[in-house]
């Protein structure tokens, strides 16, 4: 494959369309097989140098990428990606040598001079570019591979070149004023919630970002607050909630995350009359544990300090005056009903996360045809929550996709090996539900339990029937489904005629499993079946 250089006027010599005190010219390069095989003088040899003076002397502009080989700097837009510099070097390298097929051996000595180093570390890297540049998704493709050979960079490239060119990138004088941590994996599926969460921030002082365990608020907050930094005078500041063993340590975590010294025993006064006049936003992540304080906590503070916005996160609202909820849905899949091509499972964000972490933990890997209903199928069960399709893809990885999809009646054997630095609670998606549970008084539990029973999904009349096997009076069983609801650990959907609840499948097979232990196995399905036929008798007679 060669590479086609055009442009409206002749193309000057390299030395002298790179001339400093040249005006901002553009040069579209683009993959064009065969195009310059008969012109005179022409060689893929001198067209490979006059590419590698274009591309070291200029910015180099992809789909939304922008890439500065003399600054090692790829920007989307205005803003750094977060990419290595061995995968930062394997893009220039390809970009250099736009159209043509480099060796994976010339790619290895490129990035590794003098060293010698296994082919796995070269797709280790070309996995997270391929991760960074999003490659494969929406339509875009840049890097192909050459089972076997190497790899091509294959999009459309413009070189431009500016009057004034662009100096490196230099850190501010001062340290910008946030504590957050650096995300080290795109997200996936959630442009949609963080450019929502994004409109809804300067409306509201207190936004709540709720949904079941797993579904990946923390990560969104992140997102969305690594947005923001520079936009609040004093400063983006995260306070991890979830370690707090006593609740009243709240303003204490609070003081200690903006680096505030505070001895008194009564911490919440000083606090206050620090925050008064300042301009900031708090990111209160993981209020479950300690919601009563949490709430609490941003009432006084959105009283005492004007200028303070606060994000949290939790499990349900914390009913807290101007609280505005954004609820987290689960990451949307395909129907699994019916033939479906790799391409088309792709286009959803369930299948991505998927493939993508499948692929960060095998250094490569692409959805065939022939599995792309299945993994559709294996997303499907797992609720469409990331935690859990995080965990199932890199089972994945020492199972394959079948062999998954094999054991999906078991899914908390397939469900383990998180991260090694994550909490606990995220360690196993049983884990993260048992979490859940324990915050739940013994009525809760109780009723949780029973609801696993139910079928796919049911109302709050069916789920009012339980009131007879707790000796419970039917509004306080309604109430606490009701609570359930909130907490994220029951479902809901109001938009029909009549409210229909469920559980997501995890979490029912938790529950049965919490029935198991309990002892109740050969009681509930037969006092379930007893009142589904009561329920159905009920609405018989409703509608006669």
């Amino acid at each position: 494959m060669n590479i086609a250089v055009s442009m409206s006027r002749q193309l000057p010599p390299p030395a002298e369309l790179f001339r400093p005190d040249r005006t901002r010219s553009r040069i579209h390069l683009e993959a064009v097989p065969n195009a310059m095989d008969d012109q005179p003088g022409h060689s893929p040899a001198t067209e490979a140098a006059c590419i590698d003076n274009n591309v070291a002397a200029t910015a180099i502009l992809f789909g939304p990428f922008r890439l500065l080989p003399a600054q090692r700097l790829l920007l989307e837009g205005n803003e750094p990606v977060r990419i290595g510099s061995r995968a930062l070097e394997v893009l220039i390298a390809l970009v250099e040598h736009h159209g043509e097929l480099l060796s994976k051996n010339a790619l290895m000595e490129r990035v590794w001079p003098d060293t010698t180093v296994v082919e796995a570390n070269l797709s280790v890297h070309i996995a997270a570019l391929r991760r960074a540049l999003r490659d494969g998704r929406d339509g875009n493709r840049y890097l192909v591979n050459m089972p076997g050979r190497g790899y091509r960079f294959v999009a459309q490239i413009t070189a431009v070149e500016d009057s004034e060119p662009s100096t490196p990138i230099e850190e501010s004088a001062t340290k910008p004023l946030h504590n957050l941590p650096k995300l080290l994996a795109p997200l996936i599926g959630r442009d949609d919630n963080i450019s929502e969460l994004t409109e809804q921030l300067p409306q509201w002082r207190l936004l709540t970002i709720t949904g079941p365990g797993g579904i990946g608020k923390s990560a969104v907050a992140l997102a969305l607050a690594e947005k923001q930094i520079g936009a609040y005078q004093d400063g983006v500041w995260l306070i991890d909630l979830a370690p707090l063993a006593d609740p009243r340590e709240v303003p204490r975590a609070v003081a200690a995350a903006l680096g505030l010294k505070i001895r008194s025993e009564q911490p919440m006064p000083d606090l206050l009359t620090a925050l008064k006049n300042k301009r900031m936003l708090l990111v209160l992540d993981n209020c479950t544990r300690v919601i009563e304080w949490a709430a609490t906590f941003t009432t006084e503070v959105l009283r005492a300090a004007p200028g303070v916005k606060i994000l949290a996160t939790s499990r349900e609202p914390l009913r807290a005056e101007a609280e505005h909820i954004h609820r987290l849905s689960p990451l949307k899949g395909p129907s699994t009903s019916g033939r479906l091509a790799a391409a088309d499972a792709l286009g959803f964000p369930a299948v991505q996360l998927f493939v993508e972490r499948m692929a960060a933990s095998l250094g490569e890997f692409e959805l065939k045809d022939t599995d792309a209903l299945i993994v559709a199928d294996i997303c499907q069960k797992l609720d469409g929550l990331p935690l859990a399709i995080e965990f199932a893809a890199a089972r994945a990885a020492i199972l394959g996709v079948r062999g998954v999809a094999a054991r999906a009646e078991y899914p908390f054997e397939l469900l383990v090996g998180g991260h090694r630095t994550a909490p606990a609670r995220q360690q196993t998606m049983y884990a993260t539900l048992e979490w859940s549970y324990g915050l739940l008084n013994e009525l809760e539990q109780s009723i949780l339990r029973r609801l696993s029973f139910f079928g796919s999904s049911f109302t709050l009349q069916t789920a009012a029937t339980l009131a007879d096997d707790i000796g419970r009076a039917e509004s306080e069983i309604i109430n606490t489904v009701l609570g359930l609801v909130a907490k994220s650990l029951v479902m809901a959907d109001v938009k029909g005629p009549v409210p229909r609840l469920w559980l997501l499948e995890t979490t029912r097979a938790y529950a049965r499993i919490k029935v198991s232990k309990s002892g109740e196995c050969d009681t509930f399905p037969r006092r379930q079946a007893k009142h589904s036929v009561r329920t159905s008798h009920i609405s018989s007679l409703a509608l006669a």
